[in-house]
């Protein structure tokens, strides 16, 4: 199985960028899908999910009401429309899918987003 993100790169604060990943030699729509971002000296975090089925999202704390995970399973992609951004989300983030219940889980390569002035 592969996962690979786009959309990245640099954004002035409190513009928007939109992230995608497209998943391959997976079957996209028994997977829920995360967005998880790490920071130079953090942890990775969790940025936001959503189900296999899209009827469910949830998201971290710092980025409510700016950041919206979506998913196009005819597509097998999930994207994450990312406004109002902030220099703290400058990371590099990560898509990830996990088969729940079955221990199959797989990492995108990651992609850099930077926001800066």
């Amino acid at each position: 199985a592969q996962l690979v993100e786009s959309g990245g790169g640099w954004v002035q604060p409190g513009g928007s960028l939109s992230l995608s990943c497209a998943a391959s030699g997976l079957t996209f729509s028994y997977y829920d899908m995360s967005w998880y971002r790490q920071s130079p000296g953090k942890e990775r975090e969790l940025v936001a999910t959503i189900t296999r089925r899209g009827d469910t999202t949830n998201y971290a704390d710092s980025v409510k009401g700016r950041f919206t995970i979506s998913r196009d399973n005819a597509k097998n992609t999930v994207y994450l429309q990312m406004n109002s951004l902030k220099p703290e989300d400058t990371a590099v983030y990560y898509c990830y899918a996990r088969f729940q219940g079955y221990g199959m889980a797989y990492w995108g390569k990651g992609m850099l987003v930077t926001v800066s002035s």
